[in-house]
């Protein structure tokens, strides 16, 4: 009786997560084959959808990730940003593979690409956006787990956990609880007990959320502002404004009245001195012929 009362109350704090995470809330369409887990519909056109059911579909999906022997067999995939910080922390703790971001097409059909792989199981965040994985592993005979909401296509998915997978929250809660049910399931955690790792680390995170404890934990240099103090006390004393106008007018030459012609007089280019001239001594028995200075040809 204490046993079946604390597992009770499991999943009363688990359903009441789920509820503040948003997990219940679906969207203004509804998929024939959802139907069966919608509890109502609101006023505004939302339909919501039972929790009680979610959890339930949590656990069959924690029993089957444990009949695998091997962890690595599994793969969780997200394309959608909000699932891949959660596909990542999932992946750490249960021991399976992550893809985060863009599924390269052929992974699990094309031999011949570096990163195929055939996985035992597939867990999905949503089957609209995973439509690729989706097709590949039904033409491998790939059973697979995706969480579903209420306008999910739900061809080619095993077991669809009825959920809300559009809310950052919603995805990370939903992969806290299915990481906490397999390693409850394990015996790696005792079950009924508080799992020492937060749901927050699940959630997406925006890169500037990211960077702020970083720019907080930096300690700040301390440093002397030397320019500063150089153009305030040095240049100003030695050099006022005052002191540039008759400085200038002093350097500047006074301009010549007669020009170029009058500044050179006589000592320009034409008046220069002509160089030394080699003087060429004839060869012996040479006449040297002289031109006459007169005569021009």
């Amino acid at each position: 009786m204490a046993s079946a009362q604390k597992a009770y109350s499991t999943k009363e704090t688990d359903i009441r997560m789920m509820l503040a995470s948003e997990v219940h809330l679906g969207t203004k369409n509804c998929d024939f084959q959802m139907e069966r887990y919608v509890y109502k519909r609101r006023n505004d056109g939302i339909y919501i959808i039972n929790v009680g059911k979610t959890w339930e579909k949590l656990q069959l999906a924690a029993r089957i990730i444990v009949a695998i022997e091997n962890p690595q067999d599994i793969i969780v995939q997200s394309a959608r940003p909000y699932g891949q910080r959660a596909v990542l922390k999932f992946a750490q703790y249960t021991g399976c593979h992550a893809i985060a971001g863009r599924h390269t097409p052929g992974t699990f059909t094309n031999q011949l690409q570096t990163s195929f792989s055939e996985p035992r199981l597939l867990i999905l965040t949503d089957p609209r956006t995973d439509h690729q994985p989706i097709k590949e592993a039904a033409l491998s005979n790939i059973p697979t787990i995706a969480f579903c909401d209420t306008d999910s296509p739900m061809r080619y998915v095993d077991i669809g956990i009825p959920a809300n997978n559009k809310g950052k929250h919603s995805i990370g809660c939903l992969f806290w609880l299915l990481a906490r049910m397999v390693l409850q399931m394990r015996g790696l955690t005792p079950p009924g007990h508080k799992w020492d790792v937060m749901v927050d680390l699940f959630f997406y995170r925006e890169p500037e959320e990211a960077k702020e404890p970083e720019e907080e934990n930096v300690p700040a240099l301390e440093y002397t502002d030397y320019s500063a103090a150089a153009v305030g006390t040095e240049w100003s004393n030695q050099i006022p404004d005052a002191q540039w106008t008759p400085d200038i007018t002093a350097g500047v030459p006074a301009p010549v009245a007669g020009g170029w012609d009058a500044d050179q007089g006589g000592n320009g280019w034409d008046a220069a001195a002509a160089p030394p001239m080699a003087t060429v001594v004839p060869p012996v028995g040479v006449v040297p012929t002289v031109a006459n200075p007169g005569v021009w040809e």
